[in-house]
């Protein structure tokens, strides 16, 4: 076990040392503000590229007083770790999906992944961009955390198995399938007749591998970061919900940064976000023939008889009454009639 810790502790170091050293000779002397950033999905994902250039802008624009360190990939622990660790304060920022940790406490976070819901991405940049977009950030707002305008892409996510596509919703029964600790994803998946688990990103591959589980659901990017083409066989391009992540910070952290600071961080945290989503969008769609040669199988699906499962399964009438009627007529207003 002390093993196990020293290598992880030297990986953490040697990843935060990297990052000090591609700075320029100019900001030797230490930041001001030093602000450490989580993300749970690997070094090679968009979301960490464009966090790595966000930093270095950041470094470039305040001369040196602002340095956000990285960590990606669950390196300071699992989603809810550092979601507790961003409210004590001992994180001062990290990216986190609305859909999950972040709706054990805020529910209404969730309400951008509604199952079906987006048809596509100018119906849901037009939606979180707009009055969706502020009617959420003012819910994060009311936690006591602070949330930058810009949610970052994960992309819509797709479903892979290892026993056999999805076609139809019938193909949903008794499929063991891997969800993020989210009340609204177990619902979704509950309401397909499949049997959804529970567990970390940090399990995923695992969880695959020795056939705890048959399938998960993850966009294209993470599919491929992640490398779970090498324990899955089928893509079913469901696209059944829509994932991002807002940029939040411990609100002391961010109080400690005067206005022309604040006005600085905000300008390249959501200019990064904006990259990012072209990147992430641009790679969804490049990845499928990348992955598709790495052996996994690809098959369309039609979206309309999975709503109609999930209206009959009484879905929509459920989470229309979690969220309440305020938030569901904004959501509509981008989506049209869920129900």
């Amino acid at each position: 076990m002390a093993h196990t810790f020293t290598r992880r502790r030297f990986a953490t170091l040697a990843a935060a040392s990297a990052i000090g050293s591609a700075y320029p000779l100019r900001y030797a002397r230490a930041a001001e503000f030093s602000f450490k950033w989580g993300t749970n999905v690997p070094e090679s994902h968009p979301l960490n590229v464009h966090g790595r250039k966000a930093a270095d802008a950041l470094k470039e624009a305040t001369n040196g007083r602002v340095e956000l360190r990285l960590f990606p990939n669950n390196q300071l622990g699992g989603d809810a770790d550092m979601f507790s660790q961003l409210r004590s304060g001992a994180l001062e920022c990290f990216t986190l999906s609305g859909v999950n940790v972040l709706s054990t406490l805020l529910p209404a976070a969730a309400i951008s992944g509604v199952g079906f819901a987006f048809k596509d991405y100018p119906t849901l940049w037009k939606a979180m961009d707009g009055r969706l977009g502020v009617w959420l950030r003012e819910q994060i707002g009311k936690t006591g955390l602070v949330v930058q305008e810009k949610i970052w892409d994960n992309g819509f996510r797709q479903v892979t198995t290892s026993t056999r596509p999805i076609v139809k919703p019938e193909d949903f029964q008794g499929l063991k399938i891997r969800v993020p600790v989210s009340a609204l994803w177990t619902s979704l998946f509950q309401g397909l007749g499949a049997s959804p688990t529970s567990l970390n990103f940090a399990e995923v591959y695992s969880a695959l591998q020795t056939k705890v589980v048959d399938g998960q659901e993850n966009p294209p990017a993470i599919i491929s970061a992640a490398k779970l083409y090498e324990v899955q066989k089928y893509c079913s391009l469901t696209n059944h919900m829509w994932d991002g992540w807002w940029f939040l910070m411990n609100r002391r952290a961010w109080g400690q940064l005067p206005p022309d600071l604040q006005e600085t961080f905000a300008r390249v945290i959501n200019a990064a976000a904006m990259a990012e989503r072209e990147e992430v969008a641009r790679q969804n769609d490049g990845l499928k023939a990348e992955l598709a040669a790495k052996g996994l199988i690809f098959n369309a699906v039609e979206p309309e008889p999975f709503r109609a499962t999930l209206s009959q399964a009484g879905f929509y009438k459920t989470w229309k009454a979690k969220f309440g009627p305020e938030a569901w007529a904004i959501l509509e207003e981008s989506t049209g009639p869920l129900a």
